[in-house]
């Protein structure tokens, strides 16, 4: 494994997780049908101090894309998350950004059913007609509610410029070859699609923690299903 240690936040958010059962480590049946060693269910980060902690990491990684040399992440307007489980993490992260970064974005998101009353429609927040939008999502496996969720936006006038995730699992699609991930940024550009913990910082956190059964298990399901680089 490689040496390179985690951030602060991405060791947090691994450890309180795990403390809400959020992220297990076992055997698990996935909706593709694979065998995973672990599952994250994003839906049960839902304590003050754990939202404060995604949050956290949420701002953190988008201000650091901001600045990357190499490929830099646009600069935005709004942050949208997908009903239901998205919006409390762009409320949370709309907050963090402004008091721990400096920068100034509205939050969105939609609703499962247009409403036919007052405002309507089926958008919450400020609207998003001209605005530049990162998307905040959980974890991609097809794309499909990623893929939705910038329909959603467009549909509504809005420019979807980048997608930051929860957890990348750093593996290929149906087909094999091709990663989720990858065929995103084809369409939105090069690290237009960030990752607050990939699978590989899930192992370095195993590794430190002399966890070798399960390193062995995610090490075996990396190799089987993991993208090639």
């Amino acid at each position: 494994m490689a040496s390179t240690s985690l951030e602060q936040y991405q060791t947090q958010l691994i450890e309180q997780s795990m403390a809400v059962d959020a992220l297990k480590f076992g055997t698990f049946t996935l909706k593709s049908g694979r065998l995973s060693p672990y599952f994250i269910n994003a839906g049960l980060l839902s304590t003050g101090p754990i939202l404060s902690t995604v949050s956290a990491a949420y701002a953190a990684t988008i201000a650091s894309a901001l600045q990357d040399p190499d490929a830099p992440f646009p600069e935005f307007d709004v942050l949208f998350g997908p009903a239901y489980k998205g919006i409390p993490f762009a409320a949370c992260t709309a907050v963090q950004l402004y008091t721990a970064h400096g920068l100034s974005v509205g939050f969105a998101y939609d609703r499962k059913e247009a409403k036919d009353h007052g405002e309507g429609g089926n958008m919450v927040g400020v609207p998003v007609q001209g605005k530049k939008v990162v998307i905040l999502d959980d974890v991609m496996t097809s794309g499909k509610a990623v893929r939705g969720a910038i329909d959603i936006v467009s549909k509504a006038g809005g420019e979807v410029v980048g997608v930051v995730q929860l957890l990348d699992r750093e593996e290929v699609g149906q087909d094999g070859q091709s990663s989720t991930v990858r065929e995103l940024e084809s369409e939105l550009g090069v690290g237009r699609v960030r990752s607050i913990l990939k699978l590989a910082d899930l192992m370095k956190w195993l590794e430190s923690k002399g966890l070798r059964k399960e390193l062995q298990r995610m090490q075996e399901y990396r190799d089987r299903y993991g993208v090639k680089k």
